[in-house]
């Protein structure tokens, strides 16, 4: 690949999109290493440590269902630049915050930097080839993905660790309080910096044809069209199960190693959480490419559903994700933190998997209308990320390794509505067949989820 490549056209786009993807789940994440300091600056008890960790994702679900259709409308570099700033502003706020009403508050918004994912998966939809689109928002999605990772649970509490003071946050602050503050602070100016180059930099889509098109999709009929449609449906809820379980445990974890197993060394207990972002993250184009390879090499991994290629490898790693929670609560209760640590990474292994596969599909099945099916699916999918850390920290449970069992028996149901839209004669119309809103609803979507 030349240098000019990555300087102009697709891949620059790429680039810039991931960048604002991995930047924004730093600044959605950045609090999950520094809960310790978080709670003993505000007094918090563990179960207020779990309603804070759902706090900061409570806003990106309805987020993400308005800038889909938005970004759709005004193009990527529009919606990207002015999320980033916004949520860069917000974030330095929230490092000088004095009350826990203001830290919330400003928290709540800054966690709007979750959305940069539906914005980014738009931007690579309109750049990348049908073929190559599992593989290209993978390495999007999984590099950006690993911010939580690398960057929030890795490279934060390193540079911004205990005793941690500078000329803006000095002596003047508590010890507990100065690097935490520091890490918001300035992951909030390089946000504020990235939004104005992202608008410089980048372009809504290959061609005017591609962007008229996408912009002649958004209506409010539509959108309601759309979210209806099986295949949406499916897709959405099956990201609850994923990627709200990969934000659940990326805010979660950290507090898990710590009260569950005593782990009070705030390093040790992010290095810890990071070996599950870092595969929930980093290995997320694995599953794009496969769900590409399993298309393209017309591979039935599942009989249950010849020829649906795509549609059989998704099914096979949502029954995985599954099945690993239950992995965890096995691997917690031996009392064993290391065998804990394995075995979320091999949770965040199914959900990176989960999530490629998901997002190969999603374009795929709705070319013209990427930014709104992204917006529903990343708004809705979301939702795990909510409820989950109030089951792994609710108070009725005997300890807190069981509350994945909780979540992954929660989960069989979505795994059984997936294996009804995946028959064949159901997933070749899931584009256009659906509950509530008519069929025959006048509907500019294009192209077909049948792999035939």
């Amino acid at each position: 690949m030349a240098i000019t490549d990555l300087l102009y056209g697709k891949y620059r786009n790429l680039l810039m999109a991931t960048a604002m993807f991995n930047l924004g789940f730093v600044i959605w994440f950045s609090f999950a290493p520094y809960t310790g300091e978080i709670a003993t600056e505000f007094g918090l008890s563990v179960a207020d440590l779990g309603i804070v960790a759902s706090a900061a994702i409570v806003a990106v679900p309805l987020g993400r269902i308005v800038i889909g259709p938005l970004t759709d409308r005004f193009g990527a570099h529009v919606t990207g630049s002015v999320t980033l700033i916004t949520v860069g502003i917000f974030a330095v706020i929230s490092a000088f915050a004095t009350t826990y009403a203001v830290f919330t508050g400003s928290r709540i918004i800054a966690s709007l930097s979750g959305i940069t994912f539906v914005i980014g998966i738009q931007h690579v939809a309109e750049w990348f080839e049908e073929e190559n689109l599992g593989t290209a928002e993978g390495i999007f999605a999984g590099i950006g993905n690993a911010g939580a990772g690398l960057g929030a649970y890795f490279t934060l509490p390193r540079i911004f660790g205990e005793g941690y003071i500078d000329p803006i946050f000095g002596p003047e602050f508590l010890a507990t309080s100065a690097n935490w503050r520091a890490a918001f602070f300035y992951t909030g100016l390089i946000a504020i910096v990235l939004g104005i180059a992202y608008y410089v930099l980048c372009d809504a889509a290959k061609s005017e044809a591609k962007r008229n098109a996408t912009k002649a999709g958004v209506s409010w009929d539509q959108w309601k069209f759309i979210v209806t449609r099986y295949g949406a449906v499916v897709l959405s809820v099956a990201y609850i199960m994923t990627f709200g379980l990969e934000l659940a445990m990326n805010g979660w974890l950290g507090t898990y190693y710590r009260e569950a197993f005593g782990q009070g060394d705030i390093v040790i207990a992010a290095t810890f959480a990071a070996t599950f972002s870092i595969a929930a993250g980093l290995l997320r184009p694995l599953g794009g490419y496969i769900s590409d390879l399993v298309k393209r090499k017309e591979m039935n991994l599942l009989p249950w559903f010849h020829g649906e290629y795509r549609n059989q490898w998704t099914f096979v790693t949502l029954v995985y994700v599954m099945l690993t929670m239950f992995g965890m609560t096995a691997a917690g209760l031996t009392g064993n933190i290391y065998l804990a640590v394995v075995a979320a990474f091999f949770v965040g292994l199914g959900c990176a998997f989960s999530e490629g596969a998901i997002f190969a599909q999603v374009p795929s099945m709705f070319p013209d209308n990427s930014g709104s099916v992204a917006g529903i699916v990343g708004g809705i999918g979301t939702v795990g990320g909510v409820v989950y850390p109030i089951a792994f920290s609710h108070a009725m449970l005997p300890s807190l390794h069981w509350g994945y069992t909780v979540v992954g028996a929660s989960m069989i149901p979505i795994i059984a509505l997936s294996a009804w839209v995946f028959q064949p004669h159901i997933s070749e119309v899931a584009n256009t067949s659906g509950w509530v809103v008519p069929d025959d609803l006048m509907s500019k979507t294009k192209g077909s989820p049948s792999d035939d």
